[in-house]
């Protein structure tokens, strides 16, 4: 499988934050990870992949190197997209003799584009086994159902961008009749348990479009949770490739950045923090060594950038604006909702400059705030140097700080090549890892001739 359908694939069976962290997981898991638990005791072994995971959202892998190292090199990602949030008492009875669920937005988003689309239902149940709770994954794997629109001959403002009531107009519609209980029913079904078993649930809506390339060359990617699966994806296929080196490798996947990161499972908590520590203790380094290995440690905080749009290019700032298919972005912000630096931005350059891949620069317009991302959140309870990244994307979900807009994202992969390497018409680019960094390009078009214009997508990984 290329690189591009895999991505498809992880895209397509993530349709929630705990799909995503389970699917991560079992990619560490069968790279032979062992898992650890943050409430039991941890024996570490030199050589050896390790995951932890909190809240069934959130993880940290690490591999504990065979000598000694000098720090921790890291990346990090989040899990969770803009979405509707079911409620524990979920239906709601509506005129007409139908039914809907009751929901309430879930970070910040262009909910508009959920209108009039199928959708579904997918998240984590907690259930009675025996005298055990036991939290389990469900997804309703169907089209199930629609937020319907109001026809413009009732409201003619329809096309002017007329505000939406989220308890009123952002209601998904479930059926017709008003059975009590119908819902719930569906999910304990889904759960393989009796209803009286369902002790509680944690549901999302999800649109059921699936991941596609469009565009004349197939240089186009639209899919719903581009933002932030995408750089999940990237940094764990980073992260299971890297060669061994002088410093410990990690991949941290947080939840809740589209809420503002405040949460157990957050990049504003102290779960990486917490690794950290039980890590360097299970090293046998002294509090001493803790401290000098964390003062030289280093991270990428990997959650897409805006580029440049078609339609708005007033909304760019004239000076550093990303274009599709331009390479990856660093992010720039006085008021440091992004966190990078003179120090960590040339790092992160030079190590681009080795692998031959093209670098762009992103601050917002001066006068249009911008939202923050993990890196600045982190930082706050472990303090190394960070920068800021991500790929260009055309629409990014609004968090709670600002940023903008989410229905399916779409961005550009690609630049012109020469492609070295021909298999059923993918050519791809591998560039060996240096320590911990790792940058693979895959090309895809169909038809090549000697500077054929290839479509790529970066992954960017640490």
């Amino acid at each position: 499988m290329d690189t591009v359908q895999k991505l498809f694939r992880f895209l397509d069976e993530s349709p929630t934050c705990y799909h995503a962290a389970a699917n991560a997981k079992a990619a560490l898991t069968a790279a032979e990870a062992v898992e650890l638990r943050e409430s039991e005791q941890w024996k570490l072994e030199k050589g050896t992949l390790y995951v932890v995971e909190r809240g069934d959202s959130a993880l940290v892998a690490f591999r504990v190197p065979e000598g000694p190292f000098h720090g921790f090199l890291m990346a990090a990602a989040h899990s969770d997209s803009p979405t509707f949030k079911v409620r524990e008492t979920a239906e709601a009875a509506s005129a007409g003799n139908t039914l809907r669920l009751s929901v309430e937005p879930y970070g910040g988003g262009v909910w508009r584009g959920w209108l009039d689309r199928p959708l579904s239902v997918a998240g984590r149940v907690v259930i009675r086994q025996g005298d055990r709770l036991v939290s389990r994954l469900v997804n309703i794997d169907r089209d199930l159902l629609v937020i319907p629109g109001v026809a413009i001959h009732m409201d003619r403002s329809v096309n002017k961008g007329a505000e939406l009531n989220p308890a009123v107009d952002l209601l998904p519609l479930l059926g017709c009749g008003k059975e009590p209980g119908a819902f719930r029913k569906l999910i304990a079904e889904a759960a393989g348990v009796r209803e009286e078993h369902l002790l509680s649930t944690e549901l999302f809506l999800y649109p059921r479009t699936k991941a596609v390339q469009t565009g004349l060359n197939g240089e186009f990617i639209v899919s719903p949770r581009l933002d932030d699966l995408q750089c999940v994806f990237g940094c764990l296929e980073g992260f299971l490739a890297a060669k061994p080196g002088g410093s410990l490798p990690v991949l941290a996947v947080f939840n809740n950045e589209e809420v503002g990161s405040n949460t157990r499972q957050g990049a504003d908590s102290t779960f990486l923090t917490d690794v950290l520590e039980r890590i360097a203790h299970g090293c046998g380094l002294d509090s001493e060594a803790w401290k000098a290995a964390a003062a030289n440690s280093f991270m990428v905080s990997a959650d897409n950038a805006h580029a440049i749009h078609p339609a708005h290019p007033e909304y760019a700032d004239k000076g550093e604006f990303p274009v599709l298919g331009g390479g990856i972005v660093i992010k720039y912000n006085a008021n440091q909702r992004y966190t990078t630096d003179t120090v960590s931005a040339a790092v992160f350059q030079s190590i681009c400059r080795r692998a031959d891949v093209p670098v762009q620069r992103y601050s917002n317009r001066a006068d249009l705030p911008g939202g923050s991302t993990l890196g600045n959140i982190s930082t706050a309870h472990f303090s190394v140097p960070t920068v800021d990244i991500g790929l260009p994307q055309l629409v990014i979900p609004k968090g709670p700080s600002g940023r903008q807009a989410y229905d399916a994202n779409w961005f550009r992969i690609g630049k012109k090549i020469r492609p070295i390497r021909n298999h059923r018409d993918t050519f791809t680019i591998k560039v060996p890892p240096r320590s911990i960094m790792t940058v693979t390009e895959a090309f895809c078009c169909k038809e090549v001739e000697d500077e054929a214009a290839v479509q790529a997508k970066i992954f960017f990984v640490v």
